[in-house]
């Protein structure tokens, strides 16, 4: 394969905004002197909440058609599991802030996708399946928005009670 061709779009053309859209969540932006790359997530990461929640919806999006186009059960759920992983470690103040800036869930996301697709793992349009991951994904941002929302009350009766 050559190495200037992405590795998503060399496999399928219709996946090419996949790797496109991941590279702008998680590697657009060099630091200049340095090798270290960024995106929009940890940028995103910085809005309290709002930030969090749209990272998380815009890397669900990329799941969801990597699912349509022929990703496995398990390797979707693997793929759920990053995001959310990212979502909810992200969502901690200044902690999490710089675990963005090192855990790049929608470039692992799609490096499983390339090793999937090497692997002749490919399983065509999965409608059914996506209706699944959909539902699945839909699940996991309540359960991220609830505990975000604990949190938040937790935090605001322990600083009212320490003032």
């Amino acid at each position: 394969m050559n190495q200037n061709t992405s590795p998503v779009s060399s496999l399928d053309e219709r996946l090419k905004w996949v790797d496109s859209f991941s590279k702008l969540l998680d590697n657009q932006f060099l630091l200049p002197g340095t090798k270290f790359r960024f995106g929009l997530d940890p940028i995103l990461g910085l809005l309290p909440v709002v930030g969090d929640m749209t990272s998380f919806a815009m890397s669900g999006v990329l799941v969801m058609t990597m699912a349509k186009h022929g990703a496995s059960r398990a390797l979707v759920i693997r793929m759920l599991f990053n995001i959310f992983l990212d979502a909810v470690i992200g969502s901690i103040p200044v902690v999490g802030w710089l675990f963005d800036f090192g855990y790049k869930a929608n470039q692992l996301n799609v490096e499983l996708l390339r090793k999937h697709y090497q692997e002749g793992k490919y399983q065509g349009k999965g409608t059914g399946f996506v209706l699944a991951v959909l539902v699945g994904f839909l699940v996991l941002f309540g359960l991220l928005l609830y505990g975000l929302w604990k949190l938040a009350n937790f935090l605001w009766y322990w600083a009212s009670s320490a003032w």
